[in-house]
């Protein structure tokens, strides 16, 4: 049998998908498994590691047993920023998967910022201190696996990303690597050196000995062993984040185009010709990578988008709660000035509070859970537009579209609402899976499936044009509603010392 597709897992925060791939760049077979998420205190997000690998495993089997074609390479895309800690003997995970939107570090971050020292790890990561990034995260784990330290300073403890639990599990302990992209979000990793920063690992107290080797996106990182249906032999030839791999499958390779990949949360990301300390909230990280060739970017990580909507859906008791909020949403031609700022694990881009907590505001007696079900849609729109003009601010140029994907871009009120209040097109591409499709590129481009960049371009694309409608008076009112929905979030979480303050600042600078 003639090798020339790729199987590409895609493990993602609320399930796991597994596609294969043909040399076309045609999806021939999917499939998918739910993941569970604990939510053990307030704050607090986390997942099984054995859980997530097993829902690896089944989507595969399922996968290659509908579709038994020969397969050329594996790619994987993953849930970023989310840290695992696994015994390297026995592969056997010593606690949670603490999942990227947890805040439990958070008394940590807060600790380093009050040292002063969110600059010296801006310039060396592009990110600004946040429970977000993995680095906290670990250490947490070590504080809490008995002698936790030292087993990883003598390196019988494996720590790492989601891409590196699955490469793991993949050739049954026989590799230990992250890809860069995955390695340019934990905070450890210096983009100017581009290898582990031995400075931040001491500030964070994590062992080098303990971490993955760090490779290009698009690189031979080992072979499967047998697992289920997946035979051995078959070579892993990618590794990727979820937002890169899209940035990569909207074919974005050179600077000037920005993406929006919409899913639980949400990642806008652009290329850049170099590292570009962000001036507006934003954050520097690897765009993508290949053998000597680096690509960096520009993102800003939104927490909550998708999430808002099912977690309204849940807290009304719908049957089918992200479906039946967008139907209810369509009930209504407006949110009656109702706005739904989802701050349930603070905000990220471009804001970086973690003490603001989500409103539902602007209700009168006449408010409708339909008002309220359009507010969670648009939520996703305008805090895409908050992040999409600080992009701008800080690359210094003006961006002509918004390309968009995900789970939450097949909703096409959405998408048009999203155009109306950027007043920009959007291009949405027709595929939930771009993140994989570009995992599989760029193992196609180890193995030589592929052999250009060109060639990628070439290949077709199912695409949908959004141009906005809404006129500029009626958008900047909107958004503006908006920004104050904002303030009121970002206030929510002060404690009153910090309410008076600020009252105090706003009323001294009045004339």
């Amino acid at each position: 049998m003639k090798a020339s597709h790729v199987l590409a897992i895609d493990q993602g925060t609320t399930n796991t998908k597994a596609l294969i791939v043909s040399r076309e760049g045609q999806v021939v077979a999917s499939a998918s498994r739910p993941v569970a998420i604990r939510y053990p205190q307030p704050g607090w997000v986390e997942q099984d590691p054995e859980s997530l690998w097993q829902s690896v495993q089944d989507a595969i089997d399922e996968c290659i047993a509908s579709a038994p074609v020969g397969l050329a390479a594996v790619a994987v895309t993953n849930q970023r920023e989310s840290v695992i800690v696994w015994d390297r003997r026995t592969g056997t995970a010593l606690g949670p998967c603490v999942v990227w939107q947890c805040r439990r570090s958070a008394p940590f971050c807060d600790g380093l910022r009050a040292r002063g020292l969110e600059d010296f790890i801006r310039q060396r990561t592009g990110l600004g201190i946040d429970p977000l990034f993995s680095a906290s995260k670990a250490r947490w784990l070590l504080e809490r696996i008995p002698n936790g330290f030292q087993r990883a300073q003598g390196g019988a403890l494996c720590i790492g990303t989601v891409d590196s639990w699955v490469l793991w599990r993949l050739t049954r302990g026989a590799v230990h690597a992250c890809d860069i992209t995955n390695a340019s979000r934990t905070q450890m990793f210096d983009l100017r050196d581009l290898r582990w920063s031995p400075d931040l690992l001491s500030l964070f107290d994590i062992p080098a000995a303990a971490l993955a080797e760090v490779q290009p996106s698009s690189h031979l990182f080992g072979e499967t062993a047998h697992n289920g249906r997946l035979p051995a032999g078959i070579p892993i030839a990618s590794l990727i984040g979820d937002s890169h791999g899209a940035l990569f499958g909207h074919a974005i390779f050179s600077p000037g185009a920005v993406k929006s990949t919409y899913g639980t949360g949400s990642s806008l990301m652009t290329l850049t010709p170099a590292p570009l300390q962000s001036r507006a909230g934003l954050s520097a990280t690897v765009g993508w990578s290949r053998s000597g060739d680096v690509r960096y970017a520009l993102e800003g990580n939104i927490a909550v988008t998708g999430g808002a909507v099912q977690w309204l859906g849940e807290f009304l008791g719908l049957r089918d709660p992200a479906a039946d909020i967008a139907a209810l949403a369509r009930t209504v031609p407006d949110s009656a000035g109702v706005h739904l700022v989802p701050a349930f694990v603070g905000l990220g881009a471009p804001y970086w509070n973690s003490d603001a907590r989500a409103t539902l505001g602007g209700m009168t007696r006449g408010t409708t859970a339909a008002h309220a079900a359009l507010a969670a849609v648009e939520s996703i729109a305008f805090q895409v537009r908050d992040v999409f003009d600080a992009m701008e601010r800080d690359t210094s140029r003006p961006l002509p579209v918004l390309l968009a994907d995900g789970g939450a871009a097949r909703n096409d009120d959405l998408m048009q609402f999203q155009a109306d209040i950027l007043g920009r097109p959007v291009l949405r591409r027709n595929s939930e899976d771009l993140s994989a499709i570009g995992a599989a590129w760029l193992a196609g481009l180890t193995v030589g499936l592929w052999h250009s960049l060109e060639e990628l371009e070439a290949l077709p694309r199912n695409q949908q044009q959004f141009d906005p409608r809404m006129p500029e008076s009626e958008r900047e009112r909107r958004y503006s509603g908006w920004l104050e929905a904002v303030q009121r979030a970002l206030a929510s979480g002060e404690n009153p010392k910090q309410s008076r303050d600020r009252k105090g600042a706003e009323l001294g600078s009045q004339p």
